[in-house]
């Protein structure tokens, strides 16, 4: 079972960062890729196919020109997780998420998301009932939904390494 991410209505001029931190804390907190509609901007994938080569991983990221399309297409491979501030509590459904073995697309907006999107998932998941961001809502998600065993995740292919220690800073680069 895997995660695949939708980001839905990138603005280049608004969003670049906030997409790109997106797919960061996807790749981070576990998910094997993401796609993203709205405006194609190859510096966002470019920056994180640049991670995966220093950082290790296989992290997919690609474009698609319809949220609805990607949706659809993934019906027939697996299940559809909403996070939004209107679903169920994150804790109320967590479970049975967890539990459902199908491969998971889960939607994140940044512009208004859509009506439609909330009947083609089938879960619409409230990671508080407050404003918050589509980037510490999917951290959590995915930190819920892993059970925490993504803080330590080690990436195949990794030329850079960091080193833990209480202070400072400690980069290895490894022979890959």
């Amino acid at each position: 079972m895997s995660i695949h991410v939708l980001r839905i209505g990138h603005r280049p001029k608004r969003d670049r960062r906030v997409t790109t931190h997106l797919l960061l804390a996807a790749r981070a907190f576990g998910a094997k890729g993401a796609t993203y509609t709205g405006t194609k901007d190859p510096s966002i994938e470019n920056t994180v196919r640049k991670v995966c080569l220093d950082w290790g991983g296989s992290f997919e990221v690609g474009y698609s020109k319809s949220w609805r399309k990607t949706i659809e297409t993934w019906r027939h491979r697996g299940r559809i997780v909403h996070l939004t501030m209107y679903g169920l509590p994150i804790q109320d459904a967590i479970k049975g998420i967890r539990e459902d073995s199908s491969d998971k697309l889960v939607v994140v907006g940044g512009p208004k998301i859509p009506g439609d999107v909330f009947g083609l998932v089938d879960w619409n998941l409230a990671v508080t009932s407050q404003p918050h961001s589509e980037v510490s809502a999917l951290a959590v998600f995915l930190h819920e939904f892993f059970e925490g065993k993504e803080l330590t995740i080690v990436y195949e292919g990794a030329r850079l390494m960091i080193v833990p220690q209480e202070k400072g800073k400690r980069v290895e680069t490894t022979s890959v």
